[in-house]
């Protein structure tokens, strides 16, 4: 079959690998009809993840139809459309039970890796690298599901592609981060990053009942998105003062939550993008954490900052004092998807929650590589990048 390769550091190229084969029996085969760029998918692309091999398949945020289930797949049958979510859970461990699906302990099946580097091992992730599982990603014709009465999910009739393919991993992530930072009715909350999963949490944001809501970025056509389909203000952090609005904004405070959605290769208009950026391209840090220290600093004391964003290991100056004298509330995970996106289909169906404006450019599995190229550069306007594999 035809998929999307990761060949090494900002190389691409479409070429033929094995279709994908039933392992267990609680697997499905899907066959992919839309899968999507993420943020974080950059990541690997530029070599900050090392964990990835020449010929790995990349991509995690995906919808399809089932065209094979094995004989312990009880909710699916051929034919079904689902959406898939990002992280490979069983559904069963201690931390499945708890609603903790990210952390599974049985969806990453190359745990030694993490155990080493974090202390412990999350769940597995399609296309993600080895270090979360080595699973086979979703930029291709198909893709074997794990776990699939866990992590796949029918989608409602009235739903169309367009939004429910958003339901994978943009839009859970992003409620995630209003839900367990804390977000109640009469919060002002701040959100860094206006790309798929920062709109996602700020439209989370206003449907728990924020009072207002505040997203910051630099791109004119993201903050215009935002202002458009999720009825949320905005800043622009190259020509406003940032920390001075949101005083302003929320009665000289601070905002109540503060949700950081852009992670490790953070971008600002000072100097210490310039500290960051060097050090992280000696490797003497992995991460940028500058959206991350900008969210502990500006938000409120006794107020909560939750990281969105991936990161992979290290960072400089991290103000940690700020954190403990502040009495802040710091958190972050990856995706609890699977307790998220049955109600946000629901959601999707009444129309409360649209994503498809998040597709601003759809094409054929053949372009990807041009594909990830406007998704990367921010060109002409490429929020995310869809592509519609065909066979």
């Amino acid at each position: 079959m035809k998929a999307l390769m990761w060949q090494g550091v900002n190389e691409l190229s479409v070429g033929e690998v094995p279709d994908p084969t039933m392992r267990n029996e609680q697997d499905a085969i899907i066959r992919v009809r839309k899968t999507v760029t993420c943020g974080s998918d950059l990541h690997l692309l530029g070599g900050y993840i090392p964990f990835m091999e020449r010929g790995d398949v990349l991509g995690h945020e995906f919808l399809g139809e089932v065209v094979e289930v094995g004989p312990q797949v009880r909710k699916h049958k051929v034919g079904d459309r689902v959406v898939v979510c990002s992280f490979v859970s069983c559904g069963r461990c201690w931390y499945c039970q708890r609603q903790q699906y990210s952390l599974c302990d049985n969806g990453n099946t190359n745990p030694a890796i993490t155990e080493n580097v974090w202390g412990f091992a999350p769940g597995g992730c399609y296309g993600y690298s080895h270090a979360l599982g080595g699973f086979a990603g979703s930029h291709a014709e198909y893709i074997r599901v794990p776990y699939a009465d866990q992590g796949a999910f029918t989608v409602p009739d009235g739903v169309s592609d367009e939004r429910a393919l958003f339901a994978s991993d943009a839009a859970p992530t992003g409620w995630m981060g209003a839900d367990l930072g804390g977000v109640k009715a009469g919060d002002v909350v701040a959100v860094w990053g206006a790309g798929g999963v920062g709109q996602m949490a700020a439209r989370a944001a206003v449907l728990l009942g924020a009072e207002r809501v505040i997203i910051i970025d630099r791109f004119a056509n993201r903050l215009q998105m935002a202002e458009k389909y999720l009825g949320v203000e905005t800043l622009n952090y190259q020509t406003q003062d940032v920390g001075g609005e949101l005083l302003e904004r929320s009665g000289g405070r601070g905002p109540d939550v503060c949700i950081e959605a852009v992670g490790m290769e953070s971008h600002s208009t000072g100097p210490q993008y310039l500290y960051d950026q060097v050090k992280q391209q000696l490797r003497l840090e992995s991460d940028r954490p500058i959206a991350a220290r900008q969210a502990i600093y500006h938000c409120r004391k006794g107020g909560s900052v939750f990281l969105l964003g991936v990161y992979a290991n290290l960072v400089d100056k991290f103000p940690l004092g700020a954190v403990m004298n502040k009495g802040l509330t710091l958190r972050g995970a990856q995706q609890h998807g699977h307790r998220y996106i049955p109600m946000l289909l629901e959601r999707m169906a009444r129309g409360e929650l649209v994503t498809e404006h998040l597709a601003t450019h759809t094409m054929p599995l053949d372009e990807a590589p041009q594909g990830y190229n406007m998704f990367k550069n921010k060109l002409d306007g490429c929020v995310r990048a869809v592509f519609e594999p065909a066979r």
